[in-house]
């Protein structure tokens, strides 16, 4: 197949870049080039804004492609952008969405393809859900090769998956770890959640392209265990060879005090706070022997041996660690006020 990526480069499409790159398949990857170095040297790159819709046309020429993926979409604004470019040009279009978009407050915590759309908490995970209409309607009325792809929680070597962190990522909570300081974890730790390595996801993206059966339909691909979080907050101590020391706090008090750019109504309230479950039987159908491999135990184990051998990935982050201390330091005044 000849295939063309939107980014290509990022958490998600890097490990199905690397793993494409060693097939058969002939893949091009269009984007500003910020990463070039870190593609492997048989994809083609084309280096250019996809929002400058004249000079990617005049790069594509006469191109065409078994697929497209953007990994980059995020509004509908940008979806028609894609619909002008690539309508007639590609048998099949896959657009990244996002598990965030399902139900808040859950319905069920066993969530299916079939979940309703619903996020009265994110932006982000509305404009999910109002291109993933966009797109359907293109199908019906018109028969654009649309699927839809809704991964949750999946993450890579570069950087530990928690629950909360600062605008920095995660590294000053496993800096906290390293110093037997205690780490929020939202709620009372008990809720469910699922973490997907990136190589996994990968395997089961890729037996979608091309595939007659992902056509006009939705896929969630995801790891079939799932932890809690105090499971998860532990796992990742004990890859650092520390002890977890685990402080709750109501999702509700975390995103009341907050700063705003934070965002934990959405990153919360709106996705992590409540307990989900996903069932990828629909995945597995239209990919046979599909099957996620790496526990999050080992997940995390690559991901800790990688960031502590790469100084690059640990970015101090003062001004979480002050909030974190300040949160706990007023819960405990509380406390004792009683």
């Amino acid at each position: 197949m000849k295939i063309l990526f939107i980014g290509g480069t990022g958490t998600i499409s890097s490990a199905i870049t690397r793993q494409l790159a060693d097939s058969e398949h002939e893949l091009w990857l269009l984007n500003r080039g910020n990463r070039k170095d870190e593609v492997p040297a048989n994809v083609k790159q084309i280096t250019v804004d996809i929002n400058d819709e004249a000079e990617v046309l005049r790069l594509l020429g006469d191109m065409t492609f078994d697929a497209v993926c953007d990994f980059i979409v995020f509004t509908t604004d940008q979806l028609e952008r894609d619909h002008r470019l690539f309508a007639g040009r590609t048998r099949q279009y896959v657009f990244i969405s996002s598990a965030s978009a399902y139900h808040k407050p859950a319905r069920s915590h066993v969530i299916t393809e079939g979940t309703t759309l619903a996020n009265p908490h994110w932006e982000y995970s509305r404009n999910k859900i109002a291109c993933e209409e966009m797109l359907m309607k293109w199908y019906r009325e018109e028969r654009f090769p649309v699927t839809i792809v809704r991964p949750s929680h999946t993450y890579c070597e570069r950087s530990v998956p928690l629950g909360l962190h600062g605008l920095k990522g995660s590294w000053q909570v496993l800096r906290r770890m390293i110093e037997g300081k205690p780490v929020l974890v939202h709620g009372d730790g008990s809720s469910l959640w699922t973490m997907t390595w990136n190589g996994d996801f990968a395997r089961g993206f890729i037996g979608l392209l091309g595939n007659p059966h992902a056509i006009g339909e939705a896929f969630q691909i995801m790891n079939d265990e799932s932890l809690t979080w105090d499971q998860i907050y532990t796992a990742v101590a004990d890859a650092l060879g520390v002890k977890a020391k685990l402080y709750h706090v109501s999702s509700e008090f975390l995103m009341a005090v907050a700063p705003k750019e934070y965002d934990l109504e959405g990153n919360l309230i709106g996705d992590k706070a409540v307990t989900v479950v996903f069932d990828c039987a629909k995945l597995k159908r239209a990919v046979p022997g599909f099957q996620t491999t790496v526990r999050f135990e080992e997940g995390a184990r690559r991901c800790i041996d990688y960031i502590l051998r790469h100084p690059e990935c640990q970015e101090a982050d003062p001004d979480f660690d002050q909030w974190c201390d300040r949160v706990i330091d007023v819960l405990e005044q509380a406390k004792k006020a009683f």
